[in-house]
């Protein structure tokens, strides 16, 4: 038996310092050194969400971390989802299911009226502790948003409650590294500041040796251990949280592979549908809205969005569906994904402003299908044919007027799923279709005599093991983890 170890949380000075793949790092090295991690967000804020083996919706860094850790996922390891739908406006999802949307100033402000989000979480947490020896936590933004004080349920004050030590994450890449870790620990209060245990500096370009006199001016400073610098990687490949990610994928096609166009839209959802293809060597995958981008892909895919309607009207505008449209006709692949698949059909109606003001649009005419939103959601996992996925969608889609079904996949609990024209033309309510090698080799057979070089399926699934391996060597070798190991069998 492994000795019990307390709690740890990654917080941050910052959104994006690099919290979530520090946690999904240490969660691959505590399992590697034989204990039983599991990772923990009390409150997550991401657009990319992942369904349990329950069927029920959890932040997707919580989903990758816990893949890290070698366990399935539940919704105790995010216990609250923010999704946002607009810049003042979020959909709350309370243990895995909706439970209606929220203003940000009532949410933040006037209190949480019947439930009691604090105590909500504080239990999740609870359950979890008891089933995992250690719970790798991971915060939100910055830690020192003071303002946010009384109403935070995710850094400090669960910190607090979970008995947890704190690892203050910086990101020196973007500058101001010394100040935002110092104003980070001294804008705490004194109790706050006591579970600061240690820090870690991420992103580090450049020669290490010039940062030694900087690490112990910030210690002495701090007066709070560094423990380790993380240089930047580029060539370890983890799932992104944050969207803000996709805007540094390439654009461009490329010649002698199958040159494959995501949307970009603006509620888009689920990205990580794409990282398997992203890493197959018969594809070239970027994210575009530009229609001459668009013109130029053998395969479009219209990904998942949070506000079909609202994407589905702003394709018209910029004239991204008109060229979808085009590309079809000249012999493209159009593949879209739940949002995506919606809006490939004739119309999209929103009689109960289910998600805001349109109560109507048409669609891309691609698909004979009418879409109706409505107040249900649908999570679950799914197998079919060519393998697993999930579902996370709001909305029924069924064939128009005198359409038959043509369903794409056949679903392991006996319902179909989505509508195939023929093999370039087709729909699915399935994230992860395309983590399945069959589906993709379906996806790529008309573009056979483009492929310059045959080559194997790409297995995803061994790929993403690889990966968390190799990020745990890249931070081991960086990280003090005996200085871990000693902060978290103290009891001080």
């Amino acid at each position: 038996m492994k000795p019990r170890l307390n709690p740890v949380m990654l917080a941050g000075t910052g959104s994006d310092v690099g919290k979530s793949v520090i946690a999904a790092a240490l969660c691959r090295i505590l399992r590697q050194d034989g204990y039983a991690p599991a990772p923990f967000k009390a409150q997550n804020m991401a657009l990319n969400s992942y369904a349990t083996p329950e069927g029920l919706e959890i932040g997707r860094a919580q989903a990758v971390q816990a893949e890290a850790a070698g366990i399935p996922c539940h919704t105790d390891m995010n216990p609250l989802l923010l999704k946002p739908q607009s810049d003042h406006t979020s959909q709350v999802v309370l243990h895995g299911r909706p439970i209606g949307n929220k203003n940000a100033y009532d949410y933040w402000r006037r209190g949480t009226g019947d439930i009691d989000y604090r105590a909500e979480v504080c239990a999740a947490f609870d359950r979890l502790a008891a089933r995992y020896n250690p719970i790798v936590m991971e915060g939100a933004g910055s830690i020192s948003e003071i303002n946010l004080r009384d109403t935070d349920l995710v850094n400090m004050s669960m910190a607090r409650h979970a008995g947890a030590n704190v690892i203050l994450v910086g990101d020196i890449d973007r500058g101001g590294v010394f100040a935002s870790v110092y104003g980070s620990i001294m804008l705490q209060t004194p109790e706050d500041r006591r579970l600061i245990k240690g820090i870690i500096i991420n992103k580090f370009r450049g020669d290490m040796r010039l940062f030694d006199d900087g690490r112990r001016q910030l210690e002495d400073i701090c007066g709070v251990p560094v423990l380790g610098v993380i240089p930047y990687f580029k060539d370890i490949h983890i799932e992104e949280e944050d969207s803000v990610a996709l805007v540094q994928k390439s654009m461009q096609a490329e010649r002698g592979k199958v040159n494959i166009a995501v949307i970009m839209l603006r509620h888009l959802s689920n990205y990580t549908d794409f990282d398997a293809l992203e890493r197959d060597p018969r594809v070239h995958l970027f994210y575009t809205n530009n229609t001459d981008d668009i013109s130029k892909a053998d395969i479009i895919i219209l990904p998942g969005t949070k506000s079909t309607l609202h994407d589905l009207y702003e394709l018209r505008r910029n004239g991204c569906a008109q060229a979808i449209v085009r590309a079809r006709r000249e012999g493209a692949t159009v593949l879209g994904i739940c949002g995506g698949y919606q809006m490939m059909g004739v119309e999209v109606l929103d009689p109960d402003h289910v998600e805001g003001d349109i109560e109507r649009l048409p669609g891309l005419g691609l698909l004979p299908t009418t879409t109706t939103m409505n107040g249900s959601k649908h999570t679950r996992q799914v197998t079919c044919q060519y393998g697993t996925g999930y579902e996370i969608h709001q909305g029924e889609t069924s064939p128009m007027g005198d359409a038959q079904p043509a369903p794409l996949l056949h679903l392991g609990d006996g319902r179909d799923d989505g509508y195939i024209v023929d093999g370039k033309c087709m729909g699915t309510y399935v994230h992860g279709i395309l983590d399945n090698a069959p589906f993709v080799d379906m996806l790529l057979r008309p573009y056979a005599g483009k492929i310059a070089q045959a080559e194997a399926p790409f297995d995803y699934a061994a790929f993403k093991e690889q990966q968390y391996d190799l990020l745990a060597d890249h931070v081991r070798q960086y990280v003090d983890m005996n200085q871990i190991y000693n902060i978290l069998t103290r009891h001080d």
